[in-house]
């Protein structure tokens, strides 16, 4: 049987304190030992290109691993496990890295080894071959106190008391693990490693092929799981995913500076974070379109839009071609340039690699048709910098980048209707127009428009003599977050980017809230590769949200995804939830009175969530009344007081959130429930809702239940 118990004055708690001096120096000997290689590996003048490279090889490798090796001051060691005496009677500590000493001992291992499995996995009825796991609870390199599990055998224990044992081990180093979800939020995410759980650690060591969909509720910790598999991954698969890459995609930039730290905490700097835009080359991307547009560039119909507008770039001259050369007139006729681009469709993948071949035909005619006998090499030298002659081949074939097809595209109601011609767009083409800039480089594109410069790209190809500048970058792992608003558009951009089909998708289907909100996971996956079946998970148990918190938000869970189960919370304890009501035209008096509470009771990182409809004229009163805050577009939830859009609150948290105006929310949002409850599961501690409209029917019965 398991006894588990938190002993903050325990008897081993000097001697544990040793040891965790003693790693410390170690890792300062490992650092100290890194640092002289650079030294050993210097080249002189007359160093030969070899060594040089070799130098640089070496220098690469040893910064990498110094960096891996400064902590700060974060922990470096999170308990031990103690094998019993069949699974050789063995202690390791578990930290963030692995540390050895002079003789080569393992002195920490890394938490992401197999060895280390236990410390995270082992339940009492299946102890994974410990007597002991040992959690620590620390402050930097001082030991705070020591929280011990104590395995045994259960057979001889009946069938209740077996389950009684089980769940009471199904929360691992619980002290240590309400101890930091009861810290004040920084502004940006931190890692679980210390502190990771039993079914989020299954997720995180899961095998890397195929895709596996991680289904989570608020607070269940989905993101940083995800984020630590992608760590664990590297660590397990160094070869071949450091060459290959990771990527990480993330629905906005505000959510991308909120979880950028997770990774170099773990040792992992090299991965890649990025929102959709951010994967398109030579393109500036911002902001969203209107929903009605955003739903037909989400649409796979704009596959055929785009191969569309791309073709009808590939012309036949309207006129015959006529140059005058000395004497002689050199021709290219209609019915010869419409040969061209019918070869040149047939024979190249991407529009962009057959442009030399079109030059090649066109000057080649043109030599062709000359009474003289010129030579070819001599006409092209001759004609080919002439601006009939670029003219001409620009229009027969130009060379495009995504941009320039979209800006153009986008800028003619001629165009669009050609390449809308006979698809389901074709009545909503007017949806698509804006007005031209005057160059597509000065363009700034929206999110939406980023799949469709993606598929623009896929079948342009690269400029010749851009190759390296113009191709589509693939990663030999993806992790995706928020995956339950991407449209098939977007999602095809993510199957275009994986090198092998391995990806990490994690979600909430209850707070799918975009203009491609899904139901389910099965709409997701038919987008995504299918190079492995599928697999499926889930995180059912919520850490971060107190009971308290939850038990409000699970009440408006039915109206925003009727088949799913709230998670269950671990904190008991918490606040409950504040329904602040204003009278006719006193919203603002009663928001600025909580926000000012809030504030002069250092409550921490607190959010102001606000309907669409509001954000100016919060951010406007609040600089009226001299509130010092932090704008989330710009400086994430770096300040103590942050006015946050509802659209842009999802996989946020805070310790203090302030929701405005539910009805509102509900009203304004396409998935007005679905965004209320993302508004509802922001908080850790202590959430107030202010209102003056009429509350939402399953907040009303809530509010009236509690006074």
């Amino acid at each position: 049987m398991l006894l588990a118990g938190v002993c903050l004055i325990h008897p081993d708690l000097e001697a544990e304190q040793a040891y965790i001096h003693y790693a410390y120096e170690c890792l300062q000997a490992s650092r100290d030992s890194a640092a002289r290689l650079t030294s050993m590996v210097e080249v002189g003048p007359g160093g030969t290109n070899q060594a040089r490279f070799e130098r640089d090889v070496i220098s690469e490798t040893v910064n990498k691993r110094l960096n891996q090796m400064e902590l700060g001051r974060r922990a470096l060691i999170f308990g031990r496990i103690d094998h019993d005496v069949d699974h050789g009677d063995d202690d390791f500590y578990i930290g963030r890295l692995g540390v050895w000493n002079a003789e080569q001992d393992p002195v920490v291992v890394d938490w992401r080894a197999p060895i280390a499995e236990p410390f995270y996995r082992a339940t009492g009825p299946s102890p994974m071959g410990l007597k002991r796991r040992r959690h620590f609870a620390t402050r930097a390199r001082q030991l705070l106190g020591i929280d011990d599990e104590i395995f045994g055998d259960l057979s001889r224990f009946n069938t209740d008391e077996q389950d009684a044992a089980n769940e009471a081990t199904e929360i691992k180093g619980q002290g240590a693990l309400i101890a930091a979800l009861e810290q004040s939020r920084t502004g940006r995410l931190g890692d679980i490693v210390a502190t990771i759980q039993g079914e989020q650690d299954e997720i995180i060591r899961s095998e890397m092929k195929g895709v596996l969909v991680v289904q989570g509720g608020p607070g269940t910790g989905k993101t940083v799981v995800a984020l630590h598999r992608a760590a664990y991954l590297l660590y397990t698969h160094r070869f071949p995913l450091e060459g290959q890459g990771v990527l990480v995609v993330g629905p906005n930039r505000l959510f991308l500076a909120y979880i950028e730290q997770v990774l170099p905490s773990l040792g992992e700097a090299g991965v890649n974070l990025a929102v959709l835009g951010d994967l398109i080359p030579h393109v500036r991307v911002n902001a969203h379109d209107n929903e009605d547009v955003s739903r037909l560039k989400g649409d796979l119909v704009m596959v055929d839009v785009i191969a569309q507008a791309v073709r009808t770039r590939q012309r036949a001259l309207r006129e015959d071609f006529v140059l005058g050369y000395g004497l002689d007139n050199l021709r290219v006729s209609i019915e010869q340039s419409r040969e061209m681009v019918r070869v040149a469709r047939r024979r190249f993948r991407s529009h962009n690699a057959a442009r030399k071949f079109i030059e090649a035909e066109f000057f080649a005619a043109m030599a062709a048709d000359s009474r003289e006998g010129h030579e070819l090499d001599v006409v092209k030298e001759r004609t080919q910098g002439q601006f009939a002659v670029r003219e001409a081949l620009e229009w027969m074939w130009p060379v495009l980048t995504p941009a320039h097809l979209l800006h153009d595209l986008f800028g003619s109601k001629a165009l669009l209707r050609a390449a809308t011609r006979g698809t389901a767009a074709e009545q909503s083409s007017e949806l698509l127009f804006r007005d031209r800039t005057d160059h597509a480089d000065n363009v700034v594109f929206t999110m939406d428009d980023a799949p469709l410069l993606d598929e623009a790209l896929a079948l342009l190809g690269p400029r010749p003599g851009h190759k390296d500048d113009d191709e589509i970058r693939t990663y030999g792992h993806i992790v995706v977050d928020e995956a339950q608003d991407m449209s098939p558009m977007e999602l095809r951009l993510l199957s275009r980017r994986s090198l092998n089909g391995s990806m990490t998708i994690v979600g909430d289907i209850a707070q799918a809230t975009g203009a491609w909100a899904h139901d389910n996971w099965e709409s997701v996956l038919t987008h995504l590769p299918e190079k492995h079946p599928p697999r499926r998970a889930g995180l059912s148990i919520g850490y971060r949200i107190p009971a308290p918190t939850m038990t409000a938000a699970a009440k408006v869970l039915p109206y925003a995804a009727p088949d799913l189960d709230p998670p269950r919370a671990i904190r008991e304890d918490g606040d409950s939830p504040e329904f602040v009501a204003a009278g006719a035209g006193q919203w603002w008096a009663m928001l600025r009175r909580v926000i000012e509470r809030e504030m002069a009771n250092d409550a921490g990182n607190i959010a102001v969530i606000v309907p669409a409809s509001l954000h100016d004229d919060i951010e406007s009163r609040l600089l009226d009344a001299e509130i010092d805050f932090g704008r989330a577009t710009r400086t994430g939830l770096d300040q103590q007081l942050t006015v946050v859009p509802v659209t842009l609150v999802k996989g946020l948290e805070v310790d203090s959130a302030i929701v405005v105006e539910p009805a509102r929310i509900v009203g304004e949002e396409r998935q007005g429930y679905r965004s209320l409850y993302v508004a509802l599961t922001r908080a850790t501690k202590r959430i107030t809702v202010v209102y003056e409209q009429t509350l939402p029917e399953p907040l009303t019965s809530f509010a009236n239940g509690q006074s």
